[in-house]
């Protein structure tokens, strides 16, 4: 019984090494791509960086940047979104039954 219990112990601590590892490998990963995303990334220009505030500002209405044909539109789109949605989701429903 202890041979067993210390054979446990052994392949525990090996599973917690491997997944250590792999976390650690992964944290080291992820910083390297963070440091290349920054490298490559293009520098904002000094016009965006003025400007930046009034873009991060929420619009008045989500749909103040349509046109007056697309917000007239919009609904439209959406109904036919969700019956197409719903179709699909009944249609897999009875192919179930």
């Amino acid at each position: 019984m202890p041979e067993i219990v210390s054979d446990g112990f052994a392949l525990m601590l090996f599973g917690m090494g491997t997944v250590i590892s792999f976390l650690t490998l992964l944290v080291f990963a992820t910083r390297g791509m963070s440091a290349l995303a920054l490298r490559f990334a293009p520098e904002p220009s000094s016009s965006a960086a003025s400007s930046a505030p009034a873009a991060t500002a929420a619009p008045a209405s989500p749909h103040a940047e349509l046109s007056a044909e697309d917000a007239r539109r919009l609904p439209l789109i959406i109904a036919a979104a969700i019956r197409q949605h719903r179709a699909i989701r009944q249609r897999r429903e009875e192919h179930r039954a």
